[in-house]
């Protein structure tokens, strides 16, 4: 047992502190069960949200199916096989309309099924009135499927998978920058072309990339698409960054499909692996020896044990897997809901679920695509880095490291 020689004022704060916590059970936690929401925003993909509820359900299922009534209550680990097991429900809360109603529709929510937590959801451009909600009303936001997330490390209750797109724009800018800082000092100014749709979440990561780029780089031109039949439109745009020092891509498949299979490029080409469809990538094949993709995972050799797991699980349960990295970060949230849960004995504070989220994670060794995942206070973004890839070949999906694993 650790003992901690703490000063009159840091005693006043812990005790203060005690003081606040609540000896009555949180909402959402009562004697028999525990209430759960998932949020779905009306931006999100429809497969993705369809994916991660099939997910959900069959492990809300599976969970409430060994449930076997209340024991007595448990005030030591000594009876840790007396432990009262509670049955989970879980509530969909599928939002409407524009952000900026989210929170009324949130709160609303709330108050009809009071929950202890939100567990993984789904979400598209914006998820910003969710995790305002979710620290407002001190409900513990686990691990959500976004690749725009919120960065607020000052918030306690919302925790991420990672940084999303805004990871992939800070690699970008350490592989850019280092170029630039070993360029001759005479050399001419360094421009980069960035190319974007400005209703995506490629705006927001090409104008964090342009801001990391600063200090290093004189000129930063940012390029929006904007036709929805884009051969014409990205032939040109590509054309006129042919003069450019790097190309930046945030494009989604169907528009990488449509770039020209002919075209003089820049020494440097990277794309958004995220928002590409990682090594599903349908870059033209003259693209391919040039291009270099994030992706913030490991490397399909390097998981694949590690998504034995899941995979058989899904397998077991007889889930259609229609889109793997969705269902394997549910499936991983949920697995690692229950784990910090079964170590809470009786004890179901907010705060608490939290912090014992944060323990159980460092002693994970099973990530699904992730090759680690950590957390610690003031951290809320459990995986850090992303390597840059290549394609090894014109065609197919096998792709190598071009360095190692960057944590920007």
């Amino acid at each position: 047992m650790p003992r901690f020689a703490l000063d009159d004022a840091s005693m006043q704060l812990l005790i203060g502190y005690l003081r606040e916590l609540s000896a009555h059970p949180a909402p959402g936690a009562l004697t028999d069960i525990l209430q759960f929401a998932t949020v779905v925003t009306p931006d999100a993909d429809p497969v993705k949200r369809d994916a991660m509820l099939e997910v959900l359900n069959h492990f809300f299922g599976n969970k409430n199916a060994y449930y076997r009534g209340a024991d007595p209550p448990l005030k030591s680990e000594r009876r840790i096989h007396f432990r009262v097991l509670r049955r989970w429900q879980l509530h969909v809360w599928e939002l409407k309309g524009a952000p900026e109603t989210w929170r009324e529709q949130l709160e609303h929510d709330l108050r009809l099924e009071p929950v202890f937590a939100v567990i993984s959801g789904v979400g598209g451009r914006a998820w910003e009135p969710v995790h305002e909600f979710c620290e407002h009303q001190e409900i513990p936001c686990l691990m959500p499927n976004v690749d725009l997330p919120v960065v607020d490390e000052k918030a306690f209750y919302p925790v991420y998978f990672s940084r999303g797109v805004l990871l992939e724009a800070d690699v970008m800018a350490q592989r850019l920058g280092i170029a630039a800082s070993l360029a001759a000092p005479r050399a001419p100014a360094r421009e980069i072309v960035e190319i974007f749709r400005p209703d995506d979440i490629g705006a927001a990561a090409a104008h964090a990339l342009a801001a990391d780029l600063a200090p290093n780089v004189t000129q930063v031109t940012l390029k929006e698409l904007k036709t929805r039949s884009p051969a014409g439109e990205l032939a040109r745009l590509v054309r006129e960054a042919k003069s450019a020092d790097a190309l930046v891509l945030w494009l989604r498949p169907a528009d990488l499909k449509a770039l020209p299979e002919h075209a003089t490029l820049p020494a440097t080409v990277l794309v958004s692996g995220l928002m590409g469809g990682l090594e599903q990538a349908p870059l033209p094949s003259s693209w391919r020896a040039t291009t270099r993709l994030t992706y913030p995972f490991a490397l399909p050799s390097q998981r694949m044990i590690a998504m034995n797991y899941p995979l058989g699980w899904f397998r077991i349960q007889q889930i259609a897997v229609t889109d793997e990295r969705t269902q394997t970060n549910t499936y991983l949230a949920c697995s690692i809901l229950a784990e910090a849960a079964s170590t809470m004995l009786d004890n179901f504070v907010p705060d608490y679920l939290v912090e014992r989220v944060e323990v159980e994670l460092s002693h994970r060794i099973i990530n699904g695509y992730y090759p680690r995942l950590g957390l610690a206070p003031g951290q809320r973004f459990a995986s850090k880095g992303a390597y840059l890839v290549r394609f090894s070949e014109p065609t197919g999906t096998r792709i190598v490291a071009d360095g190692d694993w960057v944590v920007p």
